[in-house]
């Protein structure tokens, strides 16, 4: 049966997204005191096309986390020294440590999607890609990393609306590039190449987790929810910072100016 689209009227509001959101970010810092409670490690890779939402999501699972222990790596385009490295090579220095979160905005799967189809690697390179993915991902697994890897879906009709919501927009229109506007073209190519990316790599060690996107707003919190469901007993003790009294009146000031000196008797 073919799923039907959602309209204006179908969307989640801002309102209502904001407080679901408001109440999954306390459990995400849940998440991150167990991590640093555990040393356990999480990466998390975020994959889809062009205008899917994957930096709307990102940001809003990292928004209220402590930046030093979360961090979203997207990488640029590799450099000439990068292009003759082993291909995971570059992703390696940037999983994470004991208690931290890594949030990937596209990963090493750019192989398997925007360089096949856009001719940026050869078919014998993608071939070795969707053999090698799998076992290295494994090694992770193995080594303790709890690593998720969710594709957004998006349908052709949402994604147009969107290009054209970045390009009328000049504070979005960053986001477009020359890639983009060549990849408009190539909507059944890229479905091909993730159809073949995901019948390679998911695997029971590492599997995929797909989450309709045509929604933004609740896409964001399915996506999240599905992440929480995966750190099972995640409470742990909350160390609670307490202020001793300061034994003085507390000093007042006013923009910024300290108070006049008191001047000493005689």
């Amino acid at each position: 049966m073919k799923r039907p689209k959602p309209g204006k009227a179908d969307k989640l509001g801002k309102k209502d997204y904001l407080e679901q959101l408001a109440a999954l970010q306390v459990e995400l810092n849940e998440v991150a005191r167990w991590l640093q409670h555990t040393g356990q490690r999480l990466a998390v890779v975020v994959e889809g096309r062009d205008t899917a939402g994957k930096g709307g999501v990102i940001a809003a699972i990292a928004d209220t986390l402590n930046p030093r222990q979360c961090r979203t790596v997207a990488l640029a385009k590799p450099s000439e020294r990068e292009k003759t490295q082993w291909y995971f090579q570059r992703y390696v220095p940037h999983l994470p440590a004991a208690g931290e979160i890594v949030l990937f905005d596209r990963s090493w799967y750019n192989r398997a999607g925007v360089e096949r189809v856009m001719g940026f690697c050869t078919p014998a390179e993608t071939k070795a890609f969707l053999a090698q993915a799998p076992v290295f991902e494994k090694l992770l697994v193995d080594d303790g990393i709890l690593l998720l890897k969710y594709w957004l879906t998006v349908d052709q009709a949402q994604q147009e609306e969107r290009f054209a919501e970045r390009l009328a927009d000049p504070l979005k229109r960053w986001k477009l590039s020359p890639i983009d506007v060549q990849a408009r073209a190539k909507y059944a190519e890229y479905g091909a190449a993730r159809d073949a990316m995901l019948k390679a790599t998911h695997t029971r060690a590492c599997p995929w987790t797909l989450v309709d996107f045509n929604d933004q707003r609740r896409g964001r919190l399915t996506l999240i929810r599905h992440l929480l469901d995966q750190v099972p007993d995640r409470r742990v003790p909350e160390a609670l910072v307490e202020f001793p009294p300061l034994g003085h009146e507390p000093l007042r000031e006013k923009f910024g100016v300290p108070p006049k000196p008191v001047k000493a008797a005689g």
